[in-house]
């Protein structure tokens, strides 16, 4: 498994476990949960970390996209595993220059695993929706460039 792969699994863990207990784990115990699985790779450790810190801080608007993206679905009525890998992967799209298929790829597998039959297919559906806001968003490219005050190369 690729050392992201595996930081991204975790993260999804991490947030199952923020997803479905009632008292939040500490930044201590979470941190050695991440060193635990990922002991022998640091840069990883922390890719994980910046994952579940980063859908943490942004988890209602992240929410709220995907309530909007998801036709006749609650958050709620998600399996747990869908809802997490959902709120990862779309942490991801709008928030890091991280390739769209990489990632939605990325979140295709984690359903596989974790998920029911279903789950990659209903992960992939609401996600390509999601970075279809994302190139939506994006600003255009044929914005004209930023004029510069230096005169232009002597010609030879």
């Amino acid at each position: 498994m690729f050392r992201r792969s595996r930081a991204r699994e975790v993260a999804l863990q991490l947030l199952f476990q923020l997803d479905q207990n009632r008292k939040p784990m500490s930044d201590l115990a979470v941190k050695a949960f991440a060193a635990e699985r990922i002991p022998w790779d640091p840069k990883s450790a922390a890719f994980c970390l910046e994952l579940f810190a980063g859908v943490k801080a942004h988890r209602d608007a992240i929410d709220a996209v995907l309530t909007a993206t998801a036709e006749n679905w609650r958050l709620i009525r998600m399996l747990p595993s869908d809802r997490n890998v959902l709120r990862l992967c779309a942490y991801e799209l709008l928030h890091t220059a991280e390739p769209v298929p990489v990632l939605i790829n990325e979140a295709v597998e984690l359903a596989r695993r974790f998920g029911t039959v279903d789950s990659p297919g209903f992960v992939n559906g609401i996600l390509d929706k999601v970075a279809q806001r994302r190139k939506d968003a994006a600003p255009s490219s044929a914005a004209p460039a930023p004029e510069t005050t230096q005169s232009p190369p002597p010609v030879a």
